[in-house]
């Protein structure tokens, strides 16, 4: 049976034996990590595949207009930053064997992947507007993250790349 994660209004179903988890819902971030550096921040999705750890962030701005006004391409550096910090950190120091062992194996991996999952109004208007364009987001994430992941995905429920494992309906 698919594994099933919802965020928000999406649902993202994984195969059956999926390594994933809402990394920003671990007791190891929320009782331990998160106040680290005077406040840290999550990816949603942590998963782990036989060949790659996927960092997934998940943004639908169907409904809601984009509030923020950090840069989404920065809060998405951030957010991978952290979450990279708080998987070395929660490999040791994890209260919850699980934790520790997710950790583990998403550490384990050779290569990280590091997707975008951005919803977007179909029809934009003045209401809700396109919050970024994504050519130009993927850019200028490729150049942050190039350490990590120098081709970021970015991507909603119609056009996920062939190598994602995962479904995404809502």
């Amino acid at each position: 049976m698919p594994v099933s994660l919802n965020e928000g209004r999406l649902i993202f179903q994984f195969p059956d034996d999926a390594i994933v988890s809402q990394y920003d819902d671990w007791a190891f971030y929320r009782n331990q990590f998160n106040s680290c550096f005077g406040g840290t921040k999550a990816i949603d999705l942590l998963y782990v595949d036989a060949e790659a750890t996927w960092l997934i962030e998940v943004k639908d701005y169907r409904t809601n207009r984009r509030t923020k006004a950090i840069d989404l391409g920065s809060e998405v550096a951030t957010k991978v930053r952290d979450t990279l910090a708080g998987l070395v950190a929660a490999k040791s120091n994890a209260n919850e064997h699980q934790e520790r062992r997710w950790a583990r194996q998403a550490l384990a991996k050779r290569r990280i992947n590091v997707v975008l999952h951005l919803e977007q109004p179909i029809k934009h208007s003045k209401l809700f507007p396109r919050v970024v364009d994504p050519a130009n987001l993927k850019i200028k994430l490729g150049q942050t993250l190039s350490a990590v992941d120098a081709h970021p995905k970015i991507v909603d429920q119609h056009n996920l790349s062939a190598n994602m494992s995962w479904t995404v309906t809502g």
